[in-house]
């Protein structure tokens, strides 16, 4: 989907290992977070500090905020931060390719979590580009 949607490299790399470190919503990790130089040696740098952001949000803190440049808590540290508007943009585009993955291929998931990502989705307009935009209002009319 990434590809598709022709973001940069570093982000399509990223959504390929999105969850190695687990993520809010889904806990279970293949790597833990001391592992971080070996996930940087496969996919780089940029890819791995996206993967890491990405597997450290707060949803319930970071979510509501994000397109109006809230504050980003990060799940492992409690910390909080002011992610550049870069950052928000390629975490929104992976985290909408994502989620837009999972409402396609399973129709509880689509029934029981769509209206409220269509809502969160929409909210977050500003940060997504026109092909994510797109396929939020193709996939979740």
């Amino acid at each position: 989907m990434l590809e598709r949607w022709r973001v940069r490299p570093a982000v399509r790399l990223a959504g390929l290992c999105h969850a190695f470190y687990g993520t809010d919503g889904f806990a279970t990790a293949l790597g833990e977070t001391s592992r971080r130089a070996e996930l940087v040696a496969c996919i780089g740098e940029e890819a791995e500090n996206l993967v890491y952001f990405y597997a450290s949000c707060d949803r319930a803190s970071s979510y509501p905020e994000l397109a109006r440049g809230g504050p980003f808590r990060d799940r492992f540290s409690g910390e909080r931060s002011d992610p550049p508007p870069a950052a928000r943009r390629d975490f929104a585009e992976l985290t909408v390719a994502n989620e837009l993955d999972l409402v396609e291929i399973n129709p509880e998931f689509r029934e029981r979590y769509g209206p409220g990502l269509r809502d969160l989705f929409t909210s977050w307009d500003a940060l997504l580009g026109d092909a994510a935009r797109h396929a939020v209002r193709t996939v979740l009319p």
